[in-house]
């Protein structure tokens, strides 16, 4: 069987392809796929091309339907609705790789897990405690997602950063407690200010160096900084100031996770604990996906959160 995917270009950009999609093997099952997230990593891989190192794959952000079933699979049946897939309309997976999806009404386009575990993964590294105070830098997908789990939790203060003040928006709706735009004047002062709370423990969402030199003056003596977003190639770390103030400095990229974050990430999705409804702000069928990256390496100024591509098999 035939079915369409992406295939990125040695020097950037995309082209549509088509591959060929056998029946699953043992231990495998076939998957329609239904929607995938659009990650950073895909703009990244877009605009440098997939001759750079770090060079995404075709998707890796989906949710789908299972459509075959191949011997000695056991807990996964044809139409259930899994999570784990690409761009691509149909493929294979080995069984133990897909997620299995609880009944519930919320659609395809909001229910992207792998990003969700990110979060999770995030949270466990950054050994979060009661009455915390926290700092969310850089309220985009990410950030928000941080802020809306954080909202929830048991923290004492949460403060969002960000450049938008329509992303600083969203933050306090989803429980931020301050707010700062490093935009404004006299923000450095503001830094003072929120650096006298006693902030113990830092996420940086925005893969910057600006970003992390901002973790480094926010967070207390002692406390933890989360480097959340990808700084990509080198950056530079302000290396007295971590060692005289004696911070805790961690990664929640998935290789550093400390259990299987998936299963949390379902339940905080499931139980809308961090709902992605009020995030996706872009929704486009497979053939709108290079336009969408086009006009986001090129600095798209119309509000972006998330993008999400629908497909139909």
């Amino acid at each position: 069987m035939n079915t369409r995917t992406i295939r990125y270009l040695p020097q950037g950009g995309l082209e549509i392809i088509e591959i060929d999609v056998p029946d699953p093997q043992p231990w495998e099952v076939q998957v329609k796929a239904t929607a995938c997230g659009i990650c950073k990593w895909d703009i990244a891989t877009y605009r440098l091309g997939s001759e750079n190192r770090w060079a995404a794959p075709d998707g890796h952000e989906g949710v789908g339907v299972i459509c075959k079933v191949g011997r000695d699979v056991h807990g996964l049946k044809e139409g259930d609705r899994v999570a784990n897939g690409s761009f691509a309309g149909y493929r294979n997976y080995w069984s133990g790789s897909v997620q299995l999806i609880p009944e519930c009404d919320i659609p395809d386009e909001h229910w992207i897990v792998e990003p969700v575990s990110c979060v999770v993964n995030g949270l466990d590294t950054a050994k979060l405690l009661p009455a915390d105070r926290v700092a969310v830098i850089g309220c985009g997908f990410m950030g928000l997602m941080f802020v809306q789990a954080l909202g929830r939790s048991l923290v004492d203060r949460l403060i969002a950063i960000d450049v938008d003040e329509s992303k600083l928006a969203l933050a306090g709706e989803f429980g931020a407690t301050d707010v700062a735009n490093p935009k404004e004047p006299g923000f450095d002062g503001r830094v003072q200010e929120l650096h006298a709370l006693g902030i113990d423990k830092v996420i940086d969402c925005t893969g910057s160096q600006e970003g992390l030199l901002l973790s480094t003056r926010l967070v207390r003596p002692g406390g933890l900084i989360s480097l959340s977003g990808w700084i990509r190639g080198e950056g530079r770390f302000p290396g007295t100031d971590w060692h005289m103030g004696g911070f805790t400095v961690v990664n929640s990229a998935p290789g550093c996770r400390i259990r299987d974050s998936v299963p949390a990430a379902m339940r905080l999705l499931h139980r809308k604990q961090i709902d992605l409804a009020p995030l996706v702000t872009d929704v486009v069928p497979l053939d709108g996906l290079q336009g969408l990256l086009e006009g986001l390496s090129n600095g798209r100024t119309r509000p972006y959160i998330k993008g999400v591509v629908k497909l139909d098999g």
